[in-house]
């Protein structure tokens, strides 16, 4: 397995894209608070994902028959780990382009890949994904969401919760039972897109520790869907689903959550001007990991390129990608602390408050630290 992660280049023209975006993202953060770019996981802002699709910087790796560029995994890696590292505003394409077009592309009819991808490429269309429940999270095979089917589709009864950003979504990607009872675990699941807009549909936000409300909890209440909701074949879901979530597992997304941070905390290094060398190998020693950490994502992004599956590489850099985002607030704030006659920006207090409260989750989207280390056991043989 480790053979596979050797040291890997980014194409010459996969780099060419690193200049326009980033003018495109200069215009979108120029009057962005830093605590808000610090936001961009969370960021939702409509009218920039429209440009970047209008860019043809979403759908990158999509068949240009549904409207994408037919490139390869390195131009959206060059793409993502622009708009992660200046803190761009990403919410509202970013699940569509990341998860649900690839889905749909891989299991969806052709009526649906001509239907909603041409869409998600525009950034017109917006996706929440509808996976865990109350009692259901990473125990997802549990879940009690149920279709049953009618003369005309589908009716859906049941609960989401923790569905990111679907108060400002259009359709949802649900995992739901089909057939069968939560005893049958994986057993008679199903994916089905629903249109939030659809009677009997009940948004509810939540606001967390942060004061943000980009979660919510998801009611379906007797929701009739067509025939062509399912996605793929009935009864595949689990199949799908966890194809899905690997996705997720592989790129700069796993990095870059804390990095808007740790650039101000440099800056502030710079301008006090001390020449402390024990906060120099602080600096330093998370540099390193950075980069380190970059050079994985890039081979297991290699691997992709090469059209392998690096399920237990990608488990890998998510693990431990999320324990260098977590680890950056608590090293910075232990530092500012520890010189309390510095004098510290408002805007870099701000984002370390922020990063601070919402580091914990790092390790849980996508994935619990407990079941990515499950799978690198496994990988390894080891269970």
């Amino acid at each position: 397995m480790f053979d596979s992660l050797t040291l890997s280049s980014i194409p010459a023209e996969d780099e060419a894209l690193r200049a326009p975006v980033r003018a495109l993202i200069a215009d979108a953060i120029r009057d962005r608070p830093m605590d808000q770019r610090a936001r961009s996981w969370q960021g939702f802002d409509a009218a920039f994902s429209r440009a970047l699709g209008a860019a043809g910087y979403l759908g990158l790796t999509l068949p240009p028959a549904y409207g994408g560029a037919g490139r390869g995994p390195f131009a959206r890696f060059v793409v993502v780990e622009e708009l992660l590292s200046a803190g761009a505003p990403v919410a509202a394409h970013w699940i569509a382009d990341r998860q649900s077009a690839p889905l749909i592309l891989n299991y969806g009819t052709e009526a649906q890949r001509q239907f909603y991808l041409p869409r998600i490429c525009r950034g017109d269309a917006f996706f929440c994904i509808g996976m865990s429940e109350p009692g259901s999270g990473s125990d997802l095979a549990s879940v009690r969401t149920r279709a049953e089917r009618t003369a005309t589709g589908w009716r859906v009864n049941g609960q989401k919760i923790w569905t990111t950003n679907s108060m400002h979504s259009d359709y949802m990607i649900a995992l739901v039972r089909t057939s069968g009872g939560p005893e049958d675990r994986n057993a008679g699941l199903s994916q089905l897109i629903i249109d939030l807009k659809a009677p009997g549909v009940d948004i509810r936000p939540i606001t967390d520790l942060t004061g943000d409300a980009h979660f919510a909890e998801v009611f379906f209440d007797n929701v009739d869907l067509g025939e062509d909701a399912l996605v793929g074949a009935e009864g595949q879901g689990w199949h799908q689903v966890t194809a899905e979530l690997a996705f997720e597992r592989s790129g700069p997304e796993r990095i870059y959550s804390s990095v808007v941070l740790l650039d101000a905390w440099a800056r502030h290094l710079k301008a006090v001007g001390r020449d402390d060398h024990a906060r120099l190998t602080l600096l330093g020693g998370l540099t390193a990991r950075l980069s380190v950490l970059r050079a994985m994502s890039v081979a297991c992004t290699a691997r992709l390129a090469a059209g392998e599956s690096p399920v237990v590489e990608a488990s890998l850099v998510k693990d431990l990608g999320t324990g260098f985002e977590q680890d950056v607030p608590r090293l910075i704030g232990d530092d500012l602390a520890a010189h309390p006659d510095e004098t510290v920006d408002a805007d870099l207090y701000r984002t370390l408050l922020y990063v601070t409260q919402v580091a914990p989750s790092f390790s849980l989207r996508g994935g619990t630290r407990e079941i990515l280390r499950g799978i690198i056991a496994r990988g390894l043989g080891l269970r």
